[in-house]
């Protein structure tokens, strides 16, 4: 079978499509053939080496996977050959390969109408803005800014916060305006045009989805009670309504977040979708920070 895999870090040059043995799934496992997967931020900065929880190279990247089940392991139950599911997965083999393996109690079933592409968008960046907002508690009539709401994470937190009766302000370039406001933002500042400290009284919720210097300058707009969650590091770490928040597995809300957007009640929105043969430019175009909503990656054309 083939994936791609690296044997250094670098640039997307280093990304290269070899052949490995098909896998075997464990006994709690499912083998699923990739119907997609979807571009993270994380896959870029582990590429390049400036986050190394994968160990070294060579490994391959991708923590989301959409697919059908092509064998099942001896003690999973509920779930067979020719069943399509999706989910949140970390391991070294990655799901930028023909064949995944997976365990089993980590996918959910697709729930009727819900396609690879659309299911592969899913479970990363719909799950860390999910958590982020339970972090963050958001009361209705309370006003949520979320910083770079077009991006992948960004705009399921637009939604979810809309969905919790909250007031929510965006962050995004001009051209994203419409779509942020389409999906639940009451307003939009253009960040690269208006400093958004001087636009906005106090809110209640910071979901900053940038880092860095994003931090302290949030604080200034955040309330003295107020919550300030973050999915990346920032320099308002010490601050004590500050907390971190990285996307973990959850098959029930997976579930129902699923469940919503098969029901149209939440919008998922996928830029591009690219062939496995075109995976350097799917992540040249990730480390733009101009993506809106996701990239998805189909098996190799």
């Amino acid at each position: 079978m083939r994936i791609v895999s690296q044997r250094r870090f670098g640039g997307p040059e280093v990304l290269e499509t070899v052949q490995a043995p098909r896998p075997v799934p464990g006994r709690r496992e499912v083998l699923l053939r990739l119907g997609a997967t979807a571009v993270n931020p994380v896959d870029c900065k582990l590429r390049a080496g400036r986050v190394k929880f994968l160990g070294d190279p060579p490994f391959t990247l991708g923590f989301d996977v959409s697919g059908t089940v092509v064998e099942a392991g001896a003690d999973v139950t509920g779930t067979g050959p020719g069943d399509n599911v999706f989910g949140m997965i970390h391991s070294r083999t990655g799901t930028y390969s023909e064949f995944v393996t997976a365990r089993a109690d980590l996918l959910v079933p697709h729930p009727p109408g819900l396609d690879h592409m659309t299911a592969a968008a899913v479970p990363t960046a719909a799950l860390t803005a999910w958590q982020a907002l339970e972090a963050a508690d958001p009361k209705p009539g309370e006003t949520v800014l979320v910083h770079a709401a077009a991006g992948g994470v960004g705009h399921f937190a637009v939604q979810f916060a809309e969905r919790r009766g909250a007031h929510v302000i965006g962050t995004a370039r001009a051209g994203n305006h419409r779509f942020v406001r389409s999906i639940g933002a009451a307003v939009v500042i253009d960040y690269t045009t208006t400093d958004f400290t001087e636009a906005i009284d106090r809110v209640d919720v910071v979901l900053d989805l940038v880092g860095g210097e994003y931090g302290r300058r949030s604080l200034r707009v955040l309330r003295d009670d107020g919550r300030y969650i973050t999915v990346q590091e920032s320099d308002a770490h010490g601050d004590p309504r500050y907390r971190m928040v990285t996307g973990k597995p959850s098959t029930t809300v997976l579930t129902e977040i699923g469940a919503a957007v098969a029901q149209g009640q939440v919008r998922v929105y996928v830029d591009r979708v690219l062939p496995m043969n075109e995976v350097r430019e799917s992540h040249r175009l990730s480390e733009t920070g101009r993506v809106r909503g996701k990239l998805a990656l189909t098996p190799w054309s």
